[in-house]
């Protein structure tokens, strides 16, 4: 197994694709490690859309862009849609907490294991913030009601240089007891 801490530091938010296309297989590969991802008693409260026709791939991408902002994501090759899902959990565990306490810390793992696989596969990924949610809905034939966990957008980076990351020094965010 190869050092998953270096993969942590090498992952980083892509914002500009090359016109290689991504293959089918390793679209695959980046939805089963979604799909792998640990959730509350193993509710897993996903379901996954791969975009990779060219021509709905450049829809979306549109409707990743409703403030006229993110320009770069007509380089998108892919996009994977991760869907929350009603959980369904335990009878026991049921009772006492609403079934969908849970899916929203799932369905961020559910979205770092796709963005992780991706980068081990040479892929660049950007889980996007602002989009028209109905309009992909309706170009995909997704019920309106369902919630996104993410929309995520894929390609080989244009640029692949790792930036150096700005994150809050170790001491300052932990505490040992």
């Amino acid at each position: 197994m190869s050092d998953f801490l270096e993969l942590c530091k090498q992952r980083q938010s892509c914002r500009g694709f090359s016109e290689q296309p991504v293959e089918h297989d390793t679209l695959a590969r980046c939805v089963e490690a979604g799909r792998l991802a640990h959730s509350a008693c193993n509710a897993q409260p996903w379901s996954f859309v791969v975009v990779e026709n060219p021509e709905v791939v450049a829809q979306i991408a549109q409707c990743g862009q409703p403030l006229h902002q993110n320009a770069w994501l007509g380089s998108t090759k892919a996009f994977i849609i991760i869907l929350e899902e009603h959980a369904v959990l335990s009878p026991v565990i049921s009772c006492f907490l609403d079934s969908q306490y849970f899916a929203k810390g799932d369905l961020g793992a559910a979205t770092a294991y796709v963005c992780l696989e991706a980068a081990a596969q040479g892929l660049g990924s950007c889980i996007i913030g602002v989009y028209d949610r109905k309009k992909i809905c309706e170009l995909l034939n997704i019920p309106v009601e369902k919630q996104f966990g993410a929309l995520i957008a894929l390609g080989h980076p244009l640029n692949t240089t790792i930036r150096s990351k700005k994150r809050k020094a170790f001491e300052d965010i932990v505490r040992f007891v």
